[in-house]
């Protein structure tokens, strides 16, 4: 049985969440980098197919707590310090995502699944 539309709409969803998290994760990052940073990881997650939008956001107070904490100037970055949400689209299926922490884990899920407009 081949797999439906939704269906591959949240394969697509999940190979994105992977590539963002495992490509990025332990760069190093200060809340000066922050901004270019997320905006780096938007844009190299909006080349993939089917990824009609994606918002990163740095949670820049945690990042800040992290640095003082270890006398450094920057931290690496981890799923703690995003916030992330993607739009996928894939044959009339729209995927709702995002990432952020739930219970110290940074939680990928998908939000809802739909119909496209167009």
């Amino acid at each position: 049985m081949d797999p439906t539309s939704p269906q591959m709409a949240c394969f697509e969803a999940g190979i994105k969440f992977g590539s963002l998290y495992h490509q990025f994760a332990g760069t190093p990052v200060s809340p000066d980098s922050a901004d270019s940073l997320a905006a780096a990881m938007e844009d190299a997650i909006e080349n993939q197919p089917h990824c009609e939008s994606v918002s990163v956001a740095v949670r820049k107070e945690p990042l800040r707590a992290a640095i003082a904490e270890s006398g450094a100037d920057y931290t690496e970055l981890t799923g703690r310090f995003l916030d992330v949400s993607m739009t996928i689209g894939y044959e009339g299926c729209v995927v709702e995502t995002s990432m952020a922490m739930a219970d110290g884990y940074p939680l990928m899920q998908v939000d809802s699944v739909g119909t496209s407009a167009r």
